[in-house]
């Protein structure tokens, strides 16, 4: 089978097409054909810098999207052939992806392969920091890091949907809060001075939930825009700043609060409650409440192409790798 891999850190260009064996499931275990690969920024991290990379050569992709090609032992409920979409630790850049059980979801009705493929990662990540973490209620306002992005552009959406005052975000270019405000954001601000633009658009009350995915000093001016009560929600660190520390000076006074998120590790830690959240994340695709467009696709042999687009912060919506029209 073809697959992509990288065998040392770098730029894009590491990232090289080979052909490797087609594995089989192991115990609790199916294979899928591919037909799509969701492209994530945690993919460019484990290729520039290592990002929960065990070892050299190392085969990137989180999420997978197509059909069950075989079963291993103890599997039931699933089936060869069964139109699936599946959550994996790496490895969804080939043609053939091994994935565990507690992590393959079938696909709702009226859910194409296409589609599927966006899901897995973002659709459960964002209904969780909006409701099970950041527990949003009708009539508070939010401010969303990354409007733009897979998780941004979903966010906004379930945040309107679920009764929310004002919906913010924060956005690095025009173009990207013009996307933004397409789905779901009443008013997108930039990087630099998003803290003064929520006051000025809370008239300095700030804002209730904040979620967060780069981390720094972005997190620490995010806690300062939340209002008394109000809660910061981390789901990444896209700035590669050390690990960051928030205590009573910053919480006490106005009983504000921090939590975190990470769908790869509530995959590991409590996967009966990823799937639990998954099902009401993808409910809201099929009852229309949510669409995330797909804005690039690329064939799987040009995954460095994708990473450059995404790596160039100029991507919205999400991307693909495609891999069903693949040569045997």
């Amino acid at each position: 089978m073809r697959a992509v891999e990288f065998q040392e850190y770098g730029a894009p260009e590491v990232l090289k097409a080979v052909r490797a064996e087609t594995p089989e499931p192991g115990p609790g275990q199916v294979t899928i054909d591919a037909a799509y690969v969701g492209v994530n920024f945690a993919d460019l991290k484990a290729r520039a810098e290592g990002y929960r990379v065990q070892s050299l050569p190392f085969r990137p992709g989180l999420e997978v999207s197509g059909r069950i090609r075989a079963v291993g032992d103890g599997v039931t409920g699933l089936a060869p052939g069964q139109e699936v979409a599946a959550l994996v630790d790496g490895g969804a850049y080939a043609e053939v992806v091994v994935a565990d059980t507690t992590t393959v979801f079938p696909l709702p009705r009226g859910i194409d392969l296409r589609t599927a493929a966006t899901l897995p990662t973002v659709l459960p990540t964002a209904h969780a920091l909006l409701h099970e973490v950041g527990r949003l209620r009708a009539g508070e306002t939010v401010l969303v890091h990354g409007a733009a992005g897979g998780i941004g552009t979903v966010a906004g959406q379930l945040a309107r949907a679920a009764g929310a005052g004002a919906v913010y975000g924060v956005a690095s270019s025009p173009a990207k809060a013009d996307h933004a405000l397409k789905h779901g954001y009443d008013e997108v601000f930039t990087a630099g001075t998003f803290a003064d633009d929520v006051r000025r658009a809370t008239g300095g009350r700030g804002v209730d939930l904040v979620l967060d995915p780069v981390g720094g000093d972005t997190l620490r001016r995010g806690l300062d825009a939340l209002a008394v009560f109000g809660r910061l929600v981390s789901f990444g660190n896209a700035s590669g700043a050390g690990p960051w520390q928030v205590g009573q000076p910053e919480l006490y006074p106005q009983g504000r609060s921090v939590a975190g998120f990470s769908v790869l590790a509530l995959a590991q830690t409590a996967p009966e409650a990823l799937r639990s959240l998954a099902e009401r994340a993808f409910a809201k695709v099929t009852d229309g409440t949510v669409s995330l467009p797909v804005t690039a696709e690329f064939p799987l042999a040009e995954a460095a192409e994708a990473h450059r687009l995404m790596g160039g912060r100029a991507s919205t919506g999400k991307l693909l790798l495609r891999v069903a029209d693949r040569e045997d």
